[in-house]
């Protein structure tokens, strides 16, 4: 319908290439509400009559019902939906809901109203994962546990500390999101192909009917720029690291060689041939999903990068990759929370891992440093001492005055200090003494679990408040509707 200029429609082929009907399904529904809320302004605003806005409007109310398939001529959901319209109630009434807007506004739109319900959905997700990790968390404030770097134990730490780690890292992805959502919802509708409209309209009336605060008010930058959607996709992105690297850190605990906690059976896989087998799959796809929302965010960025200014039909290829990356990244999420909600820790295993790496060494080194010794001339005595207890086959508590005596030179420290202070430091007095803020501390566990908790509620507030906002707005849209088709 729209190829009047030229003298033929477009063969199945070349249709079938230029399509995003099959991608345009999921911004349907928001294309009928934006269609709503555009005719309603050019009736209030006197460009189309009553009579008019009622048949519009009632033809849009019965497409909300409508599934659109593939079969259609159409190029994308836009020209089907103007076309339904004219259709159903004739060209005189339909032909005028498009008066003073474009396919290029509109897809806009659309998109930015999409992203926009995926952002509360995404953090409710994120919100209910950062509780079931705090939850968690607080039942594991004396859980021992070693903690690693470069893959090797480095510190005796609380399991709680752990995940409260990854708690603060949901809490930053949810802080992006929620910060870009205010980029996104402003309204583009009304800025035109490019360079806006001489008939008289109002765009910032459009945008409340549909809850949205303000417009994307340069028409240009309306219809060209989609950086509010690569931010978003970038904000999902690093989320979905995050939950990668939990992914990672559970299958390798889930081992036999590890066993610091067990999956529940359905978030495993049985093997096809081995009947022992519990293999963590689904923690597997989260990392490999995550390399797909990774490359869609790639994907993004190299399509807008070579665009001039100005609509062009590349940027009909990004909106897939958006789909996508919002279904993964909560279907992810709530994985990642039901499995939090029924892991089993074995706690006797991450103690045991923990008295066997000699980990109060850092602890010992620190002591000595109370007791006015240099922090570097400590780090040397202990580490002769960790050595000992290395080759010995002992741990650090279990060596004996005669045996430390060996590796100690005269002067350096008092064996009689030393050798108190490695029969009274113990896993638990280590933890009990860390008071650095943010550390493995048992003090600092309960604290740090509280902090968390009273966050995720002031958050829970702000996500309701714009989730009601922008339902109260559609209500509204909707009462209108109904008043205007009576």
């Amino acid at each position: 319908m729209y190829r009047s200029r030229l003298g033929k429609n477009l063969g199945k082929i070349t249709l079938d290439y230029v399509s995003s009907i099959s991608d345009d399904v999921e911004i349907a529904h928001y294309d009928i509400l934006g269609s709503q809320a555009h005719a309603i302004m050019l009736y209030e605003n006197k460009i189309i009559t009553k009579n008019e806005i009622k048949k519009i409007l009632k033809g849009l109310e019965s497409l909300k019902k409508e599934k659109f398939g593939k079969k259609t001529d159409s190029e994308d959901i836009h020209e089907l939906i103007e076309s339904l319209i004219i259709k159903k109630i004739g060209i005189d009434a339909g032909g005028k809901m498009h008066t003073a807007r474009s396919r290029n506004d509109q897809v806009a739109l659309d998109i930015r109203m999409k992203i926009r319900d995926d952002i509360n959905i995404t953090c409710q997700c994120l919100l209910d994962t950062i509780k079931s990790l705090v939850v968690l968390a607080k039942k594991h404030q004396e859980t021992i546990i070693p903690l690693y770097t470069h893959l090797q134990q480095a510190q005796v730490g609380l399991f709680s500390h752990y995940l409260l780690s990854y708690a603060d890292a949901l809490f930053r992805d949810l802080d992006r999101l929620y910060v870009t959502y205010g980029r996104v919802n402003e309204n583009p509708l009304g800025a035109g192909p490019i360079g806006g409209t001489s008939i008289p309209i109002d765009r910032i009336s459009t945008g409340k009917m549909l809850g949205m605060k303000g417009i994307v008010e340069n028409s240009i930058d309306a219809t060209t720029t989609r950086d509010s959607a690569v931010e978003y996709i970038a904000a999902i992105a690093i989320l979905m690291t995050n939950l990668s690297r939990i992914s990672k850190d559970f299958s390798i605990w889930s081992t036999s060689e590890f066993s610091f906690l067990e999956l529940s059976d359905e978030f495993t896989s049985p093997s096809s041939v081995m009947p022992q087998k519990k293999n963590p799959d689904i923690l597997e796809l989260t990392r490999g999903k995550t390399s797909h929302v990774i490359g869609n965010l790639t994907s993004m960025l190299s399509t807008i990068q070579g665009l001039p200014s100005g609509y062009s039909r590349d940027l009909q290829q990004i909106n897939p990759a958006i789909w996508s990356a919002s279904k993964i990244a909560i279907s992810a999420l709530l994985i990642m929370e039901s499995m939090l909600k029924t892991v089993v820790i074995n706690k006797k295993n991450m103690r045991k891992a923990a008295e066997d790496g000699h980990l109060i060494a850092l602890d010992l080194a620190e002591k000595l440093v109370h007791h006015n010794i240099p922090f570097r001339k400590s780090h040397q005595i202990i580490g002769r001492v960790v050595k000992l207890a290395h080759e010995s086959g002992k741990p650090i508590s279990k060596l004996s005055e005669s045996e430390v005596k060996k590796v100690i030179k005269s002067k350096e420290v008092s064996l009689k200090l030393l050798m108190e202070l490695i029969q009274s430091t113990t896993l638990t007095s280590s933890l009990q003494a860390r008071k650095s803020q943010g550390s493995s501390g048992i003090s600092e566990q309960k604290r740090m679990t509280a902090d968390r908790m009273n966050k995720i509620n002031m958050y829970q507030a702000g996500v309701k408040t714009r989730s009601n906002a922008v339902q109260n707005s559609l209500n509204k849209l909707n009462q209108k509707v109904k008043q205007l088709t009576k």
